[in-house]
């Protein structure tokens, strides 16, 4: 332990309070001020479709109040470090405004840089260029702003494209103002023992197949569950032994979803990266979390990035690509048969992922406990 006498409080919203209060961490009681970005992001959600850019464009609203918040905490209180993971706002505001830095910062983020997609035309093009400029002079106009900038991976994992008309490449300007911490898992799975003492442990080692749903802690997953509920018994026709978990997370109540035989739904599971690594396929959404662990515990899986979401259609799957890890689905192109194939045939021949590096978070304490 780096620093035995830390005290961390967090700030932060539902659903993760619910995790962490779970976990007994100290849950700072501003947090109940705090405007929730989960419902925002909810309601500009389409079918399986989240326009990123656009959605966290039009909550100005909901960042500028959260950052008063935090604001008035650090006045209120006093703070040695902030660790800001991808807390926008703050990031953004203290740039805009340095002389209201009340504490050493240290920036985290496991991407770097807004992405158009070329189908929504040059208007979006000039936007996200138009935003990475302004991050880009903010940094490179307040370098003091942040204490360490953090990026949650290696120099490979950055997208091998440009900011945008007239901007540097990625891969070139984000080693000048970054430093690489590799990877960053909770727990990884070569600490959970073998997997044949995992499937014991959950009863998954009774002969047949176990596969898991896990869409997130938000409510978007709810169109893609009904989707992979259809999928089931075609792919279970097919390989009689399947039985399917569905964990629908946090704000998704599992008894709106009409579940066939040999699906067993659940709000939550504890220690679901556990189950992860000891299943024998999963079926998520697109998000890098969940999707690097799967990763690192070799678990073979289907991911169905958000439609508009550019960072798990460009970042996200940049990166898997890397690791070999995960195949990509399309969802608007998946129709129930299209999933169950995709099913059997991860589960007949699973593609072997790259090992994931195990010392990331311990790379990432020691940058931090350097600026206490």
């Amino acid at each position: 332990m780096l620093h035995p006498d830390l005290q961390v409080d967090w700030l932060a919203q539902d659903p993760v309070t619910r995790f962490l209060g779970a976990n007994d961490e100290s849950i700072h009681p501003a947090s109940r001020l705090l405007a929730n970005e989960s419902a925002h992001i909810e309601d500009e959600c389409g079918e399986h479709d989240l326009h990123a850019f656009e959605a966290i464009r039009r909550m100005d609203e909901i960042l500028i109040k959260n950052f008063m918040v935090f604001q008035e905490v650090l006045e209120e209180q006093k703070y040695d470090l902030v660790i800001a993971d991808e807390a926008w706002d703050v990031d953004h505001y203290w740039h805009e405004h340095p002389d209201m830095k009340q504490a050493q910062i240290a920036w985290l983020t496991d991407f770097v840089g807004w992405v158009p997609f070329a189908e929504n035309g040059p208007r979006e093009a000039f936007l996200t260029t138009d935003y990475n400029a302004e991050m880009i002079g903010h940094v490179e106009g307040n370098p003091t702003v942040r204490d360490r900038a953090i990026f949650v991976g290696g120099p490979e994992d950055i997208v091998d494209r440009s900011f945008g008309d007239g901007l540097p490449q990625m891969r070139e300007w984000i080693p000048k103002h970054y430093e690489f911490s590799d990877y960053i898992i909770g727990q990884h799975p070569t600490t959970f023992g073998s997997r044949d003492d995992l499937r014991a442990e959950f009863g998954y080692n009774d002969g047949r197949l176990t596969c898991i749903v896990a869409v997130g802690g938000s409510g978007v997953g709810a169109t893609l569950i009904r989707r992979i509920l259809a999928a089931y018994p075609l792919a279970k026709a097919r390989l009689p032994e399947l039985r399917m978990i569905v964990v629908t997370g946090p704000r998704l109540d599992a008894r709106m979803f009409e579940a066939p035989d040999g699906v067993e739904m659940r709000a939550f599971v504890p220690d679901l990266d556990r189950h992860l690594a000891a299943c024998d396929l999963a079926l998520v959404q697109g998000g890098l979390t969940t999707c690097m662990e799967l990763t690192a515990a070799g678990t073979p899986f289907l991911y169905f990035p958000l439609r508009s979401h550019f960072e798990q259609n460009f970042h996200v799957s940049s990166r898997l690509e890397r690791y070999n890890a995960g195949r990509k689905m399309i969802f608007a192109e998946s129709d129930p048969d299209t999933i169950a194939a995709a099913m059997v045939a991860e589960l007949n021949a699973p593609r072997v992922p790259h090992p994931v590096a195990a010392g990331g978070a311990k790379r990432a304490a020691q940058m931090l406990s350097e600026l206490l």
